[in-house]
Protein backbone atom coordinates (compact mmCIF):
# COMPACT_ATOMS: atom_id res chain seq x y z
CA UNK A 1 0.00 0.00 0.00
CA UNK A 2 1.39 3.40 -1.00
CA UNK A 3 1.66 6.14 1.61
CA UNK A 4 0.92 9.83 1.17
CA UNK A 5 2.49 12.24 3.67
CA UNK A 6 0.63 15.54 4.05
CA UNK A 7 2.46 18.26 5.96
CA UNK A 8 0.51 21.14 7.45
CA UNK A 9 3.02 23.79 6.37
CA UNK A 10 1.08 26.60 8.03
CA UNK A 11 1.09 24.76 11.36
CA UNK A 12 4.80 23.98 10.94
CA UNK A 13 5.54 27.63 10.14
CA UNK A 14 3.93 28.96 13.32
CA UNK A 15 5.43 26.17 15.43
CA UNK A 16 8.92 26.86 14.07
CA UNK A 17 8.53 30.60 14.64
CA UNK A 18 7.41 30.25 18.25
CA UNK A 19 9.81 27.41 19.12
CA UNK A 20 12.98 29.12 17.93
CA UNK A 21 14.88 31.96 19.57
CA UNK A 22 15.00 35.31 17.78
CA UNK A 23 17.56 34.27 15.16
CA UNK A 24 18.73 36.93 12.70
CA UNK A 25 20.86 37.10 9.58
CA UNK A 26 23.96 39.34 9.58
CA UNK A 27 21.76 42.05 8.03
CA UNK A 28 19.21 41.75 10.85
CA UNK A 29 16.51 39.85 8.98
CA UNK A 30 14.58 37.28 11.07
CA UNK A 31 15.50 33.67 10.24
CA UNK A 32 14.22 31.54 13.15
CA UNK A 33 11.13 30.19 11.38
CA UNK A 34 13.21 29.32 8.31
CA UNK A 35 15.77 27.44 10.39
CA UNK A 36 13.11 25.71 12.48
CA UNK A 37 11.10 24.69 9.42
CA UNK A 38 14.16 23.14 7.74
CA UNK A 39 14.95 21.15 10.87
CA UNK A 40 11.37 19.94 11.30
CA UNK A 41 11.14 18.78 7.67
CA UNK A 42 14.51 17.02 7.82
CA UNK A 43 13.52 15.18 10.99
CA UNK A 44 10.17 14.17 9.50
CA UNK A 45 11.84 12.88 6.34
CA UNK A 46 14.14 10.66 8.43
CA UNK A 47 11.42 9.33 10.71
CA UNK A 48 8.44 8.73 8.40
CA UNK A 49 8.31 6.32 5.47
CA UNK A 50 6.25 7.61 2.53
CA UNK A 51 5.90 7.31 -1.23
CA UNK A 52 4.34 10.69 -1.99
CA UNK A 53 4.21 13.97 -0.13
CA UNK A 54 3.00 17.53 -0.16
CA UNK A 55 3.57 20.50 2.14
CA UNK A 56 0.39 22.57 2.27
CA UNK A 57 0.18 26.22 3.30
CA UNK A 58 -2.66 28.68 3.72
CA UNK A 59 -2.96 30.92 0.67
CA UNK A 60 -2.79 34.65 1.20
CA UNK A 61 -6.11 36.44 1.41
CA UNK A 62 -9.67 35.65 2.40
CA UNK A 63 -11.17 32.17 2.34
CA UNK A 64 -14.63 30.92 1.49
CA UNK A 65 -15.36 30.85 5.24
CA UNK A 66 -14.66 34.59 5.49
CA UNK A 67 -17.21 35.12 2.74
CA UNK A 68 -19.81 32.93 4.47
CA UNK A 69 -19.20 34.30 7.96
CA UNK A 70 -17.47 37.71 8.17
CA UNK A 71 -16.68 37.17 11.87
CA UNK A 72 -14.63 34.05 11.09
CA UNK A 73 -11.31 34.44 12.92
CA UNK A 74 -12.10 38.15 13.37
CA UNK A 75 -10.53 38.19 16.83
CA UNK A 76 -7.39 36.30 15.81
CA UNK A 77 -4.27 38.46 15.91
CA UNK A 78 -2.54 39.13 12.61
CA UNK A 79 0.68 37.33 11.72
CA UNK A 80 3.69 38.83 13.55
CA UNK A 81 5.78 40.98 11.19
CA UNK A 82 8.95 38.95 11.91
CA UNK A 83 7.10 35.81 10.81
CA UNK A 84 5.52 37.46 7.75
CA UNK A 85 9.01 38.52 6.65
CA UNK A 86 10.04 34.84 6.46
CA UNK A 87 7.07 33.31 4.63
CA UNK A 88 8.33 33.73 1.05
CA UNK A 89 11.76 32.36 1.97
CA UNK A 90 10.19 29.41 3.80
CA UNK A 91 8.20 28.58 0.65
CA UNK A 92 11.39 28.80 -1.45
CA UNK A 93 13.31 26.58 0.98
CA UNK A 94 10.51 24.00 1.07
CA UNK A 95 10.50 23.80 -2.73
CA UNK A 96 14.31 23.77 -2.96
CA UNK A 97 14.36 20.89 -0.46
CA UNK A 98 12.26 18.82 -2.84
CA UNK A 99 8.90 19.03 -1.06
CA UNK A 100 5.94 19.70 -3.35
CA UNK A 101 4.25 22.86 -2.03
CA UNK A 102 0.51 23.45 -2.37
CA UNK A 103 -1.60 26.54 -1.75
CA UNK A 104 -5.16 26.91 -3.00
CA UNK A 105 -6.58 30.42 -3.26
CA UNK A 106 -9.61 30.92 -1.03
CA UNK A 107 -9.05 27.67 0.90
CA UNK A 108 -7.20 27.08 4.18
CA UNK A 109 -4.43 24.48 4.36
CA UNK A 110 -6.45 22.23 6.69
CA UNK A 111 -9.30 22.05 4.17
CA UNK A 112 -6.86 21.13 1.40
CA UNK A 113 -5.30 18.49 3.66
CA UNK A 114 -8.71 17.05 4.53
CA UNK A 115 -9.69 16.82 0.86
CA UNK A 116 -6.40 15.20 -0.14
CA UNK A 117 -6.54 12.77 2.78
CA UNK A 118 -10.06 11.58 1.92
CA UNK A 119 -9.28 11.36 -1.81
CA UNK A 120 -6.10 9.34 -1.20
CA UNK A 121 -7.89 7.09 1.30
CA UNK A 122 -10.66 6.41 -1.22
CA UNK A 123 -7.96 5.48 -3.76
CA UNK A 124 -6.63 2.84 -1.36
CA UNK A 125 -3.67 4.74 0.02
CA UNK A 126 -2.41 5.09 3.55
CA UNK A 127 -2.23 8.75 4.64
CA UNK A 128 -0.05 10.37 7.29
CA UNK A 129 -0.86 13.95 8.27
CA UNK A 130 1.85 15.84 10.15
CA UNK A 131 0.42 18.81 12.02
CA UNK A 132 0.17 20.53 15.35
CA UNK A 133 -3.50 21.33 14.74
CA UNK A 134 -5.61 19.17 17.07
CA UNK A 135 -8.70 19.83 14.93
CA UNK A 136 -7.16 17.55 12.31
CA UNK A 137 -7.85 14.56 14.59
CA UNK A 138 -11.27 14.37 12.93
CA UNK A 139 -9.50 12.96 9.86
CA UNK A 140 -8.23 9.86 11.68
CA UNK A 141 -9.46 6.53 10.32
CA UNK A 142 -7.80 3.12 10.01
CA UNK A 143 -6.06 4.47 6.87
CA UNK A 144 -5.34 8.03 8.06
CA UNK A 145 -2.98 8.74 10.96
CA UNK A 146 -1.63 11.93 12.48
CA UNK A 147 1.91 12.77 13.50
CA UNK A 148 1.85 15.35 16.28
CA UNK A 149 4.57 17.93 15.65
CA UNK A 150 4.89 18.59 19.37
CA UNK A 151 5.66 14.97 20.32
CA UNK A 152 6.42 13.29 16.96
CA UNK A 153 3.96 10.57 18.00
CA UNK A 154 1.51 8.88 15.65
Amino acid sequence: MKTLLLIDGSSYLYRAFHAMPDLRSPTGDPTGAIYGMINMLRRLEKEVQFDYSACIFDAKGKTFRDELYPEYKANRPSMPSDLAAQVVTVHEVVRASGWPLLMVDGVEADDVIGTLARTAEAAGMRVIVSTGDKDMAQLVTPAVTLVNTMTNEL
